[in-house]
């Protein structure tokens, strides 16, 4: 593990913005349940670790990142949203402003029975959106990059980011979970249906149920 990731830092460190190649679905990595993190690296390489994941994410663009995307299998995530410049969709799908954190051996559980369903896309599935079905709040536990604990409760579109990078912890991909009618080219999305804050009309054109 500690090999795979002083590479990462290594691959960030040679490359001229500092990012990572994100790998894509197929990788093993990706499908495999991460190692718990419990002090494998050095303060200062977790801290560079995490600077590459931090600054792979905004490089995408993405709003989230956990550490098998860069083909390492241990429970670490980095997570950031600036939110949505559309008041419509911000009020819709909940998103505020998420602030950049990062998170250690994560765990969610489901907070109430409702879901909501909006389409997802994912770094390591480039070129396709799905609408998932996600618990609207969620109980947040593990700790940050300095040990502290989180025990917390998100909700709204911060709830379906922890959940979505959480489950790449798991060895979970978003299509596991999405309605697979709803799939999308990214560009087939671009053109019929991200300018609608919940995808009703795609549920009807495309026939798949919404929530």
């Amino acid at each position: 593990m500690r090999d795979v990731a002083l590479w990462i830092i290594e691959s960030g460190t040679r490359s001229a913005d500092g990012v990572a190649p994100v790998v894509q679905a197929g990788h093993p990595a990706l499908r495999a349940v991460a190692t718990p993190y419990d002090g494998q690296l050095s303060d200062a390489e977790l801290a560079a670790l995490l600077d590459v994941m931090h600054r792979t994410m905004r490089a995408a663009p993405g709003v989230g990142l956990a550490a098998p995307q860069l083909g390492l299998p241990v429970a670490l995530a980095v997570l950031e949203d600036p939110g949505t410049v559309s008041e419509e969709h911000a009020e819709v799908r909940e998103r505020e402003p998420l602030p950049y954190r990062v998170l250690v051996n994560p765990q969610y559980t489901p907070v109430g029975d409702e879901r909501v369903g909006f389409y997802e896309g994912c770094l390591s599935v480039v070129g396709y959106q799905a609408v998932v079905a996600r618990a609207r709040h969620v109980h947040l536990t593990g700790t940050d990059e300095r040990g502290e604990a989180l025990d917390e409760l998100v909700g709204g579109w911060s709830a379906r980011i922890v959940q979505h990078e959480t489950d790449h912890l798991a060895g979970t991909l978003y299509l596991d979970r999405a309605e697979l009618r709803s799939l999308a080219a990214t560009d087939e999305f671009g053109a019929r249906w991200a300018a609608e804050p919940k995808p009703a009309a795609a549920a009807r054109a495309l026939d798949f149920p919404l929530d």
